[in-house]
C-alpha cells in the first residue's frame, strides 16, 4: 500500500543516534508526527529541537525498551498526544561480537530481549491502535545478519533471522487488515552502533568501504514506507551475499568463514 507521510503518526524506538534519528529527522522534514523513544533523555531532547525547527510535532518518552512499563507510556502517549498510531518504526537494537563459546550466559537473552522480544511485544501492544490508523504499516529494522550468519556473531545473527521471521509470518496474517509489515535489512553502518555493543571479544566488526551511513539507510526505509515494499536490503555488498547465500550456499559458507 503506498502512502504518504504528511499527517501520518510515527512511533520510532532508539531514536537518539544512527538510524533511529536519521529516519526521525527525515519523516519530520515529510509532514510526519513523531513519537520518540530511546534510554538518553540528552540526546532526545536535542532531536526534539531540530525536528520542531523543522515545523514537526513530536514528543518523546524515555526509557528502556525492554521495560513493560515504558511500552504503556508510549501506548498511553500515543494515544493522548498523537490521538492513535499509523506507522510503528522497531528500530531499537544492541550488538555483541566475539565466539559463541567465550560469551557470557547473559549475551543471548540481552540480544533477543532488545532485538526480538521488545519489537514483538510493542507491535502486540500497537497491533488494536494501528488497525484504526491511516494507511497503517510496521517497519523492523534488521539486518542483513538475519539473512545470512557470520562467526563471531552467532546470538546477534539468531536476534534477527527471529526477527525476519516474525515479519514475514506477521505480513501474512496482517495483509487483509491493510497493515503493511516492511523489513529493513542493512548492512554494515557507520553509526555508534559497533561502539555501544554489550559485549566486546575478538575482532570487532569491519566498517569499510561499502558501510553505508545511518541517512542512507533511513531514506532508503522511509521510501520502502511510503511504496508499502515488503522487505528492502539498503546495499549492494548486502543483496549480493544474500544473493549468493541462496545460489551457492557452499560458496557463502567459504567466503564468511575466510573474510567474516
Amino acid at each position: 500500500m503506498r502512502r504518504k507521510l504528511d499527517g501520518l503518526r510515527m512511533l520510532i524506538t532508539g531514536a537518539s543516534s544512527g538510524i533511529g534519528r536519521a529516519m526521525a529527522i527525515l519523516a519530520a522534514e515529510q509532514g510526519a508526527k513523531l513519537l520518540l523513544t530511546a534510554r538518553r533523555e540528552d540526546r532526545l531532547e536535542e532531536l526534539l529541537g531540530v525536528v520542531h525547527a523543522k515545523g514537526c510535532d513530536a514528543t518523546y518518552v524515555v526509557g528502556d525498551i525492554t521495560d513493560p512499563a515504558l511500552h504503556q507510556k508510549l501506548l498511553e502517549r500515543a494515544r493522548h498526544d498523537l490521538k492513535g498510531l499509523d506507522v510503528l518504526v522497531n528500530n531499537a537494537g544492541i550488538g555483541a561480537y566475539g565466539g559463541f563459546r567465550d560469551a557470557s550466559p547473559e549475551r543471548l537473552r540481552q540480544l533477543m530481549e532488545v532485538n526480538f522480544f521488545a519489537p514483538v511485544e510493542l507491535t502486540r501492544l500497537f497491533l488494536p491502535m494501528l488497525e484504526q490508523g491511516v494507511t497503517p504499516a510496521i517497519c523492523n529494522i534488521s539486518s542483513i545478519l538475519g539473512h545470512r550468519a557470520v562467526p563471531g556473531r552467532s546470538e546477534y545473527c539468531a536476534s534477527k533471522f527471529a526477527l525476519h521471521g516474525f515479519s514475514d509470518a506477521l505480513r501474512a496474517e496482517l495483509s487483509t487488515k491493510g497493515i503493511d509489515v516492511i523489513l529493513v535489512s542493512p548492512s554494515t553502518t557507520s553509526s555508534e552502533f559497533v561502539d555501544s555493543v554489550i559485549e566486546k571479544r575478538g575482532k570487532p566488526p569491519a566498517k569499510g568501504k561499502f558501510s553505508r551511513t545511518p541517512h542512507h539507510v533511513a531514506l532508503a526505509a522511509l521510501r520502502a514506507i511510503r511504496k508499502g515494499r515488503h522487505e528492502i536490503i539498503p546495499s549492494k555488498s548486502g543483496y549480493l551475499m544474500v544473493l549468493l547465500d541462496r545460489l551457492c550456499p557452499p560458496l557463502a559458507d567459504w567466503v564468511v568463514a575466510k573474510f567474516g
